[in-house]
């Protein structure tokens, strides 16, 4: 995953601890937009020693983490989210007339990715929250 792609929330069941201290948090099926990856801790408690990928998200902002020296903005797991696949314009053209009846051969869908993305860019390696 990387900053400026688009993902579709898949997870957004949060304990009340977490509602708590989140100001703005993802709903299953809507789509965002990365702002930032970074590598962060899984564990809320202060010194966590297991790391996870974390999201920032242009279209959520959160209040700083309590538990980060640094004061690093609340994220979340990357494992919340499936990457959106889009298509190139010509390609859309060629949907649209699938679906529309006009194209009966095979034509091109749109589908989400089920797999994490290995190769992830832009990694600010800090050590916050991400849920």
């Amino acid at each position: 995953m990387v900053k400026g792609q688009k993902v579709v929330c898949i997870n957004d069941t949060f304990a009340d601890f977490i509602r708590a201290i989140y100001t703005q948090l993802p709903v299953k099926g809507k789509t965002y937009t990365i702002r930032e990856v970074f590598l962060g801790r899984e564990k809320v408690v202060k010194g966590g020693d297991t790391a996870t990928v974390g999201l920032l998200l242009e279209e959520l902002i959160n209040s700083p983490d309590p538990f980060h020296a640094g004061q690093q903005e609340l994220g979340f797991s990357s494992e919340r989210f499936a990457p959106l696949e889009e298509l190139p314009p010509g390609e859309i053209e060629k949907e649209v007339s699938l679906v529309n009846g006009v194209d009966q051969g095979f034509g091109y869908n749109m589908r989400m990715a089920e797999d994490s993305v290995n190769h992830y860019q832009s990694i600010n390696r800090t050590n916050s929250r991400c849920i």
